[in-house]
């Protein structure tokens, strides 16, 4: 996810390469690519290879540049996720938040209204609805329990990083007219980056 403030948008050719030498990051995958829409799978555990991947997604969000990132978006089909908003707020220390399994456990009535964009879907970006505030646990870096409970722009990002997980995108949320629009907006950038 990535919110109109930040830096223009990477657009990648939407195959998944792994890692890409000393740089250790991924290609990003642009929709229409059906892993986008696929449900991800619980990890047993965490472990070295786990987090050289975070490492790795991490790395490859800051590139973009974007403040969350699942694995369906780099061909992973685990249940992990990063974000750090301190990119958004342009801030020079880094705070980098892991997830492994990460679940909802609880959301507000409130509801908060917020423009999203995906660095899956680039370039495009829609107001999104979501609960106001959530609480999630999941698995940190080192594998351990625990909870975090989020509002405002980090209760959007981590709720569209779950989405991801489960198989669904922000523009999933929007009117067959509208993500269509968008979504033929995406095909018409990759048909003219891959004329060049």
């Amino acid at each position: 996810m990535y919110g109109k403030g930040t830096c223009p948008e990477l657009l990648t050719n939407g195959h998944e390469k792994g890692y890409q030498g000393a740089m250790k990051k991924y290609d990003i995958i642009i929709v229409p690519d059906p892993v986008l829409k696929q449900v991800a799978q619980p990890v047993n555990r965490v472990d070295d290879d786990l987090r050289a991947q975070m490492d790795a997604m991490l790395q490859t969000m800051y590139d973009a540049p974007g403040i969350g990132l699942a694995a369906n978006q780099v061909g992973l089909l685990n249940r992990v996720l990063v974000m750090d908003l301190s990119v958004r707020e342009e801030k020079e220390a880094r705070n980098p938040i892991h997830m492994v399994n990460p679940e909802i456990i609880w959301e507000s009535d409130d509801i908060s209204v917020m423009e999203e964009g995906c660095l899956s879907i680039p370039g495009q970006f829609a107001e999104v609805q979501r609960p106001a505030i959530v609480r999630v646990k999941y698995l940190d870096y080192q594998g351990q329990p625990a909870e975090l409970q989020a509002e405002g722009l980090l209760s959007h990002c981590v709720q569209h990083e779950i989405d991801h997980l489960n198989g669904v995108l922000f523009v999933d949320y929007l009117s067959k007219l509208k993500r269509n629009m968008l979504l033929r907006k995406v095909e018409k950038m990759r048909r003219g980056s891959e004329s060049l």
